[in-house]
C-alpha cells in the first residue's frame, strides 16, 4: 500500500503537537487541511488512528503508522544528507583512488578538461583502489576490477603497457649469462610498494617461477624510472613515461618484445552517475589518447 507523504506528515503532526490545531501551524496548512488529510488517510487504511482529545492520542494502528512515518522520514533525512554531502556540484573538490603510473602519464589530461573542477587524489595501487570505493573514502577509482562494485558502474579505458626495463650498465653488470630464473633471484629489483605485484607477475609470466628478489621500494612513479636510469635497480616503467628512455638508450628492455599489458577500469558510484559523467567522459577521452584499447 502506498500512503502519501503529507497524509503521513499530518499524521505525525497531530501527535507531536497533541491537537490538529498545533499541526495545522507547523504543517503551514489550515485545520480544515489537516482534518480533510487525517480523515483521507483512515479512510485508506480502513482504521481509525487518532483518537479526538485534548491531547490527541493515536489509536494501536496510529501509533503503528506513525512509526513507519518516522522511519520513513529518518531514512529520509538521512539520504538527503549522504547525497549533499557526495553529489559533486561546480567548485567542490572530487576525492578519487588513482594509480600512480596513470598520474605520471595519462590522467592529467583527463582532469584537465574539468575547467573549475577541484581534485583531492589517493595514490592507490590499481589492484586495491576499488577497496576505496567499497569502504566510501572516494567517489570513484581507476582499478583494474572489471566487475563492477555494488551500486557502481564500471567503464573500460584500455591498457597501460609496462616494460621491463634497466639501464645498459645494470643489464651488464646482472644479467650477463641471460634474463634468467638464478639471475632474477639475485639482481636487485624496484618496487613501488609492498601491494606492487607487477615485476613479480612479469618474473612468473617470463620463467614460470615465483622468486622473492632483493628490492628497493619507491613510491613514486618519477622517482621509479630515475633509480632505474641509475643503475639502482630494474623494474615495470609504463611504456608512455619511458619512450624517451628506450629510443635514446638510457634505459633497456631486459627482454625484448616481452610487455606486460594492465588493463584499467573507471569504477563509479551509480547514484551520482549523472554528477559525474562529465569526469568519466574526460577519463574516456584521455584514455584513447594514452592507453592501448582495451582487449
Amino acid at each position: 500500500m502506498t500512503l502519501p507523504a503529507d497524509h503521513l506528515a499530518t499524521l505525525r503532526a497531530i501527535l507531536q503537537s497533541g491537537s490538529f490545531e498545533g499541526a495545522a501551524r507547523g504543517l503551514g496548512v489550515t485545520q480544515s487541511a489537516v482534518s480533510q488529510r487525517l480523515k483521507a488517510l483512515e479512510s485508506r487504511v480502513g482504521a481509525q488512528l487518532v483518537r479526538r482529545g485534548a491531547p490527541c492520542t493515536a489509536t494501536g494502528a496510529g501509533e503503528r503508522l506513525a512509526a513507519h512515518a518516522d522511519q520513513a522520514a529518518l531514512l529520509e533525512a538521512h539520504l538527503a544528507r549522504d547525497l549533499a554531502a557526495l553529489a559533486p556540484p561546480p567548485q567542490t573538490r572530487l576525492r578519487l583512488a588513482v594509480n600512480a603510473d596513470s598520474l605520471a602519464t595519462w590522467l592529467p589530461g583527463a582532469l584537465a578538461a574539468l575547467d573549475g573542477q577541484l581534485f583531492d587524489l589517493v595514490i592507490d595501487d590499481q589492484d586495491t583502489a576499488h577497496d576505496r570505493l567499497v569502504r566510501g573514502e572516494v567517489l570513484g577509482a581507476i582499478t583494474s576490477r572489471a566487475a563492477p562494485l555494488p551500486g557502481c558502474d564500471v567503464t573500460p579505458l584500455g591498457r597501460l603497457r609496462y616494460i621491463a626495463v634497466a639501464s645498459a650498465s645494470f643489464i651488464a653488470r646482472h644479467f650477463a649469462g641471460g634474463v634468467n630464473e638464478a639471475a632474477l633471484a639475485r639482481a636487485p629489483m624496484l618496487q613501488f610498494d609492498a601491494r606492487d605485484q607487477l615485476q613479480h607477475r612479469w618474473i612468473t609470466r617470463h620463467t614460470g617461477a615465483a622468486l622473492s628478489p632483493p628490492c628497493h621500494r619507491l613510491p613514486s612513479a618519477h622517482g621509479f624510472a630515475t633509480a632505474a636510469r641509475l643503475g639502482l635497480g630494474w623494474g615495470m616503467n609504463p611504456e608512455p613515461l619511458i619512450a624517451r628512455d628506450l629510443r635514446r638508450g638510457t634505459l633497456a628492455a631486459l627482454v625484448a618484445d616481452c610487455p606486460l599489458d594492465t588493463p584499467l577500469y573507471w569504477q563509479s558510484s551509480r547514484l551520482l552517475g549523472a554528477a559525474m559523467a562529465p569526469l568519466t567522459r574526460a577519463l574516456r577521452r584521455a584514455a584513447r589518447a594514452g592507453l592501448l584499447p582495451p582487449m
